[in-house]
């Protein structure tokens, strides 16, 4: 099962400026958790599927550069958004 347009949507109005704003820093942090935690219980069932782990490791990846920018700029965002998402470094 993929992320629906309306979950996404929910993402972004909850993290972003509003549901149409796909292109703030806390949206796609957000997203990309969600996509993260879909995918680990995937891993989960299907410990073989290659391909997804390739996903899912580029994806924490992504997530991790955009943590990184966040923290040079906005040390107080990026503490807003760890706290709310409750990742960890």
């Amino acid at each position: 099962m993929q992320i629906t347009t309306e979950v996404k949507k929910e993402i972004f109005k909850k993290h972003g400026k509003s549901e149409f704003d796909t292109g703030s820093i806390e949206g796609q942090i957000a997203l990309f958790t969600a996509r993260i935690a879909h995918l680990t219980e995937h891993m989960k069932q299907n410990r073989k599927d290659l391909a997804t782990e390739r996903s899912l490791v580029l994806l924490v990846g992504k997530r991790r550069k955009l943590l990184d920018y966040l923290i040079k700029n906005d040390i107080e965002r990026y503490r807003a958004i760890i706290k709310e998402l409750g990742i960890r470094k």
